[in-house]
């Protein structure tokens, strides 16, 4: 058993390559020799947003506070909020993030192949994310 206590891993800053605007993460476990899955909670201040990324294996968002916004590659914006659950296919191009004017934190899990966790691609313009 291993129990990480709160305040044990800092926060970060969610780099301005892989998001726009303000973007907190809190790591919450990693992968290891033993575990393939790794999770972050990470808050979206409004506005805020991923790039358009994949996953070699899929992710999980679970909604924990706010208002956010999904979007599939090719698919509508979709609104998410507490107690939602969102799992993106292995491959599938997406991004997600804060609503305009409220503030989303999600606990994001994926599961890392050959050392890869994501593949991060351009940034999603603020067109794509206005567009209802």
């Amino acid at each position: 058993m291993d129990i990480v206590r709160l305040g044990t891993q800092p926060s970060g800053k969610g780099p301005e390559d892989w998001f726009t605007g303000t973007v907190r993460i809190d790591p919450l476990f990693a992968a290891n020799a033993a575990r393939r899955g790794a999770a972050a909670a990470v808050t979206f201040e409004p506005g805020a947003r991923t790039a358009w990324h994949t996953h070699p294996l899929g992710q999980t968002l679970i909604v924990t506070a706010g208002l956010g916004r999904v979007q599939r590659e090719g698919g509508l914006i979709e609104e998410i909020r507490p107690g939602d659950v969102v799992w993106f296919e292995p491959g599938e191009k997406h991004w997600h993030g804060a609503s305009p004017t409220v503030a989303m934190t999600h606990v994001a899990i994926q599961e890392n192949l050959d050392g890869k966790v994501v593949d991060w691609m351009e940034k999603v313009t603020d067109q794509q994310y206005q567009d209802q």
